[in-house]
């Protein structure tokens, strides 16, 4: 896997800052209360809500801060009201990216993003001109550790299609139906998985080999992800180890 797996490992590794930690924080709970908008508050039969649920008790957010989102997810509690809104577009060098937002104000956003798309390089796309070039998996992380052979004698046997080596961990890929029963069978394996993600994997890459041009496409990555209303951004660029390592703002 390349580009937002990638970039996922790096900060990763760089270790969570407070302000950041606040940050992640706050988008899962956002992600939690618009799954509980959608399929209603009984986790039992909202599968999206189960899965946000999970990734959020694994990333240590207290489970009563979980328990007002899905009140004010579901109407028990007042909250303001988000929708899913995805934007596509180019970083430098040709990158295609792919960024998915919840937001309060569509027209804010919008304009937002565009904005950071233009000052860092990049430009917006129409919708479908770069969704293309993507997939929707499911993806566990587990650490670099944990025995290689194990993990795919477990991941295999419930529908897991690809083990991949990302410097400190495992990534394990699957169809997002299959997420979490692959999730559950890591867990109960005592393989100790981290929480499952839905992400998009980019059908082809783009490499980028000389350092400035890996540069102009993290740092708008970084400004992406760092918008609150950006839930997640994806792109197909492939960069070497070093070079991502070695990445600073």
């Amino acid at each position: 896997m390349s580009g937002h797996s990638k970039w996922a490992t790096t900060k990763h590794q760089k270790g969570a800052k407070d302000a950041a930690r606040a940050k992640v924080f706050a988008k899962l709970i956002r992600q939690i209360e618009v799954a509980a908008r959608e399929g209603g508050s009984d986790m039992t039969a909202n599968a999206s809500l189960r899965t946000m649920f999970t990734k959020a008790r694994d990333s240590s957010v207290p489970i009563d801060t979980i328990e007002r989102a899905i009140k004010r997810g579901s109407g028990e509690l007042e909250g303001v009201r988000y929708e899913s809104i995805s934007y596509e577009g180019y970083a430098p060098d040709g990158v295609a990216v792919m960024v998915e937002c919840l937001s309060d104000n569509r027209n804010r956003t919008g304009a937002e993003i565009r904005n950071l798309f233009n000052k860092n390089g990049g430009a917006m796309a129409e919708p479908g001109s770069v969704s293309w070039q993507f997939e929707r998996k499911g993806v566990v992380a587990l650490p670099r550790s944990k025995d290689e052979e194990r993990i795919l004698e477990v991941a295999m046997e419930v529908g897991a299609e690809d083990l991949a080596d990302e410097d400190e961990r495992w990534l394990v890929t699957s169809a997002p139906s299959d997420m979490m029963a692959v999730r559950n069978a890591l867990d109960e394996a005592g393989l100790e998985p981290g929480p499952p993600e839905l992400t998009m994997v980019p059908t082809s890459t783009v490499e980028l080999t000389v350092e400035a041009e890996a540069k102009r496409v993290l740092r708008l990555i970084e400004a992406l992800d760092d918008h609150d209303d950006v839930q997640n951004v994806y792109a197909n660029f492939d960069i070497p180890d070093e070079l991502m390592a070695a990445y600073d703002g």
